[in-house]
C-alpha cells in the first residue's frame, strides 16, 4: 500500500500567514486606470477618424433636396401683384378661420328649420341624448309578422325545387 503523506501543519499552523501585499494591489488598480484612459482615447480616435472618412465620402445634397423657405408664406406686396381674381390670400389663417366656424358651429344650438321645430343640437349633447333615450327602432306591422322568410323572397329568383314545393303547398291549402 502506497503511504499518505500528512500535511505538513508544523511551519504555517491551519492557515496562511501572509497577507497580500498593498503595493501590488496599488500597482494593478493604477495599471487598470492607465489601460482604461488608453482604451477610451484610442476608441475615441477611432470615432473621430470613421466620421472624418464618412464626411469626405458624402456627395454634395441635391438643390431639390436642400431646405427653402416657406412657400406658403405670402407677404402683401406678392399678394398685390397676383392677378385677380385673388382666391386665398393666406391658406393657413383662412384653413384656420374655416376650421373654428365649423367647431363653433358644431357646438352651439340653432334652428335649422323654425317651422318643422327642427333644431340643432351640440354633438355632445346628442350622444348624451342617444344614451339615455336609445336609438330609435322600426316597429312591426302585422303584415311583416305573418310573413315568413320564404313569402318575402322574390319567387323568380327561386330555384325550380322550391318553385314545386311552394306549388305542392298551394294546391294542399287549396284542396283543405
Amino acid at each position: 500500500m502506497s503511504k499518505q503523506q500528512a500535511p505538513n501543519l508544523d511551519s504555517h499552523g491551519a492557515f496562511e500567514r501572509q497577507d497580500l501585499s498593498p503595493a501590488g494591489l496599488i500597482y494593478f488598480m493604477i495599471g487598470l486606470a492607465v489601460f482604461v484612459v488608453a482604451i477610451y482615447f484610442v476608441v475615441f480616435g477611432m470615432y473621430r477618424f470613421l466620421d472624418n472618412y464618412d464626411k469626405a465620402g458624402q456627395l454634395p445634397m441635391s438643390p431639390m433636396l436642400a431646405p427653402r423657405a416657406d412657400t406658403r408664406a405670402v407677404t402683401p406686396p406678392e399678394i398685390q401683384a397676383f392677378p385677380e381674381p385673388r382666391l386665398e390670400e393666406s391658406e393657413r389663417n383662412q384653413l384656420r378661420q374655416y376650421i373654428e366656424d365649423q367647431d363653433r358651429k358644431l357646438a352651439m344650438y340653432n334652428w335649422v328649420d323654425k317651422d318643422k321645430g327642427v333644431v340643432q343640437i351640440p354633438i355632445d349633447r346628442a350622444m348624451e341624448l342617444i344614451v339615455a333615450r336609445g336609438l330609435p327602432v322600426r316597429q312591426e306591422t302585422a303584415q311583416t309578422k305573418s310573413q315568413t322568410p320564404m313569402q318575402n323572397s322574390n319567387p323568380a329568383s327561386t330555384d325550380p325545387q322550391q318553385k314545386d314545393q311552394q306549388q305542392k303547398k298551394k294546391a294542399g291549402s287549396s284542396a283543405q
